[in-house]
């Protein structure tokens, strides 16, 4: 054997390197430990969690109410369309504050305006319906398509419990959005054409013969 370990100087090298890793292998496993170790001071996230959760009634829904009467599922109140009517609208955005450079130099002030639609593009539309129209939007919106629910004399529809029965997202239209894309009536359909939004609104007669036509405002 020696005189193989001789003849093969790349074996003794490997021999050693497994006796050494054998060695510490053995080492590691008795004391589990390399260095300096120091105790975990923040306590463990889970068990945070869990301890919260013990403290909280198992029925949550007592505590908000009847989901009818939950603001956050409120949305904002449009109109509805009387005819059809296709316009554009650029949505224009000015800064609320001041945007600055590490070193304090202004970018770009407060006041500045500008069109988002030069530097992005909406990667899907946005269907804009009543509660009352939504299986016209089922029918009339792609797979890519974000439903959204307006409100109709105080009833906005309840998102959560039509997105379960429909099998489809479908997602309530915020006061800020409506104000945003400057839309007015429903149903309407929103979509990107260049710098600017298209907004196509159906009257009675579109949505009672609509079965799903592909609409398009490019």
């Amino acid at each position: 054997m020696i005189d193989d370990i001789r003849r093969s100087p790349f074996r003794a090298l490997a021999g050693a390197v497994l006796l050494i890793a054998c060695v510490a292998g053995a080492a590691y496993a008795s004391t589990a430990q390399i260095g300096r170790t120091w105790p975990i001071a923040e306590p463990d996230a889970l068990a945070e969690i869990e301890a919260k959760v013990a403290t909280l009634p198992s029925d949550m829904s007592k505590a908000f109410g009847p989901r009818d009467k939950w603001t956050a599922l409120k949305a904002a109140s449009l109109g509805v369309a009387s005819e059809d009517r296709a316009r554009s609208v650029v949505p224009f955005y000015t800064l609320e504050f001041d945007i600055t450079l590490p070193d304090g130099k202004t970018l770009y002030p407060k006041g500045f305006t500008f069109n988002p639609l030069t530097y992005v593009k909406l990667p899907q539309r946005l269907v804009v319906v009543h509660p009352r129209d939504l299986s016209w939007a089922l029918r009339s919106a792609r797979a890519s398509d974000f439903i959204l629910l307006s409100a109709l004399g105080g009833q906005s529809g309840d998102a959560i419990d039509l997105s379960e029965r429909t099998g489809r997202p479908i997602y309530i239209l915020e006061e800020r959005v409506k104000q945003r894309l400057g839309l007015q009536v429903a149903p309407v359909i929103v979509e990107q054409s260049g710098t600017r939004l298209i907004l196509i609104e159906f009257g009675p007669k579109s949505r009672a013969s609509n079965g799903g036509v592909e609409v398009s405002g490019a």
